[in-house]
């Protein structure tokens, strides 16, 4: 067996040893012998190999992936541009905490700075935003390689998933690899390729910390960022305090939640009595809770389970592991915010009945996904008009770490396949063009059930909502933000064999949400971009009528 084979058969099985699942692979030369070896424990039922002929959408689905099964999953490509073409997908790994591992082929040390064909620095191409860069060495046939390469993928996938620091993220291994790429015959490898009997080559333990106390007193609410968990939710139950949950925090459910929070810390004074927040997760969609969390006079209380933590606005009180509530809060503090609630849904109802809107779409694909399906939710308007609806999915996905467009199919196509079931994607038109490869999937690789819903206004319509879009900047705010494409996407669609619908009215859209999602289909809706800055101020001056 020739070193680089040897490396890649140890490589994949201590991956597969130590959790991995799942596993993308993007085609080249230099990366063949991972490839090959991934496809064999393919072939084994050992894991299952998804490829992909564009790096950026092979990052993405290995985010979707992720974000769907928690697991880690590693992504190949060959040398040079290819390496480089992950890097939007480990910039949302790192800021989202997903153990995505970067298995970058390389040629020799060597071959670099020679001009030879492919070959670029690769060390440390993607800087701080991995938690973990080691390049490996070149495989040599000598005793004592196995353990180190056993050692250095079990490290690895430690750090990815945060074993000891509690900060999971990105790894990145660069592998430099001599030829010959693919299996020849040879002497035997002159040590034993197997790892330990059971398990990873080392077991890492995790680290843990202790919960802080925290008692009523301060009228307090709890806002759930992104990836916040079920921890929000219960804190917020047991100190009978509001909660102001994201949709993709995985805390949006229980008596607490206040859906319409973001417009009543607009429209109602109940939010100028606030004196204390409690913060889980990322909070990033909601320029209300931005301007709450800066406030001088509420004392911001951030749980991190990691050494980082959200205060974006560098007035946070205290950062703690987690929450231990004393007793839950004994005034109608709750009850007030419910009762708003309560009085603001059939006044939104009244604004959104006219037609298809934005808010509209997201709340009928969310009364159509259900409370426990699964919804991957693109940045932009899609996400904030989902955080009006009624409801949310418990299992809402979206890529809130760096809060980009890019890739939003593939993440949607890989939360599908980790889903193994019914998926649904709420994305906007640019979204969608911005990863329409996403859409190319090979006659040999599974097929994810996702039901895309494409809202199109032709454009960058979240612009016409700030502060770009006020009257005063429209000399150039068609070409520079309103970025007009008028792509038919039904032709798009069509080149990729994928199954498209486009709806025009309430009811067309409630007609063709309703078939069961099997495979990749696509629902166009059209909206007008000129609508969303009245909508938005309509929904607030409606609530400051209550």
């Amino acid at each position: 067996m020739n070193p680089s084979t040897a490396f890649a058969t140890v490589v994949v099985d201590e991956l597969i040893r130590s959790g991995v699942r799942e596993a993308v692979v993007s085609p080249g030369s230099r990366s063949a012998p991972l490839a090959l070896a991934f496809a064999a424990a393919d072939r084994d039922g050992r894991l299952r190999l998804h490829v992909r002929i564009d790096e950026r959408t092979a990052g993405f689905l290995a985010i979707g992936l992720m974000r769907g099964s928690g697991l880690p999953v590693p992504v190949v490509t060959t040398s040079g541009t290819a390496v480089a073409n992950l890097h939007p997908a480990v910039l949302e790994a790192s800021h989202s905490g997903l153990p995505l591992i970067v298995l970058s082929a390389d040629r020799p040390p060597a071959l670099r700075g020679s001009g030879a064909n492919q070959t670029t620095d690769q060390l440390k191409v993607f800087g701080s935003a991995v938690r973990l860069f080691h390049e490996m060495g070149t495989p040599v046939r000598e005793i004592g390689q196995v353990a180190y390469w056993r050692s250095q993928v079990a490290r690895a996938v430690a750090n990815a998933t945060g074993a000891r620091s509690a900060d999971p993220g990105p790894v990145q291994l660069n592998c430099p690899l001599s030829e010959p790429l693919v299996p020849t015959d040879g002497p035997d490898w002159p040590e034993s390729l197997h790892g330990r009997s059971a398990g990873p080559w080392t077991a890492i333990r995790a680290a843990a910390g202790q919960p802080s106390a925290v008692s009523p007193g301060p009228k307090t609410v709890v806002v759930a960022g992104d990836g916040a968990s079920q921890s929000a939710r219960l804190v917020a139950e047991a100190g009978q305090w509001p909660l102001f949950a994201e949709p993709s925090s995985r805390a949006r459910t229980g008596p607490s939640v206040i859906s319409a929070y973001r417009l009543l810390l607009q429209a109602s004074s109940l939010g100028a009595e606030i004196e204390r927040v409690l913060v889980f997760g990322h909070p990033t969609l909601s320029r209300p809770i931005s301007k709450l969390l800066a406030r001088p006079d509420v004392e911001v209380v951030v749980v991190s389970p990691t050494g980082l933590w959200p205060d974006p606005a560098r007035r946070a009180a205290s950062v703690v592991t987690g929450l231990e509530v004393t007793a839950p809060d004994p005034t109608d503090w709750l009850a007030r915010w419910q009762h708003a609630d309560q009085l603001a849904r059939p006044e939104l109802d009244k604004v959104l009945a006219d037609g298809l809107s934005g808010p509209r779409v997201a709340a009928l694909v969310g009364a159509a996904v259900g409370a426990d399906g699964m919804l991957v939710v693109a940045s932009s308007n899609p996400v904030r008009d989902l955080d009006l609806a009624p409801v949310v999915p418990i299992r809402t996905i979206a890529n809130r770490g760096l809060a980009g467009i890019d890739g939003t199919i593939s993440t949607a196509v890989g939360a599908a396949l980790a889903n193994a079931g019914p998926t649904y994607a709420l994305i906007g038109d640019l979204a969608f063009l911005h990863d329409s490869n996403g859409l190319v999937i090979g006659p040999d690789e599974a097929r994810p059930d996702l039901r895309i819903v494409v809202v199109n206004d032709n454009g960058g319509g979240i612009f016409s909502t700030l502060e770009q879009g006020d009257p005063n900047h429209a000399t150039h705010f068609e070409r520079v933000f309103g970025t007009p494409h008028d792509v038919d996407l039904a032709a798009l669609c069509a080149a990729s064999g994928t199954p498209y619908t486009r709806v025009e009215t309430v009811d067309e859209l409630r007609a063709a949400l309703v078939p069961t999602v099997a495979g990749l289909d696509v629902i166009e809706v059209r909206i007008s971009r000129d609508g969303h800055r009245p909508l938005g101020a309509a929904m607030v001056a409606a609530l400051k009528q209550l």
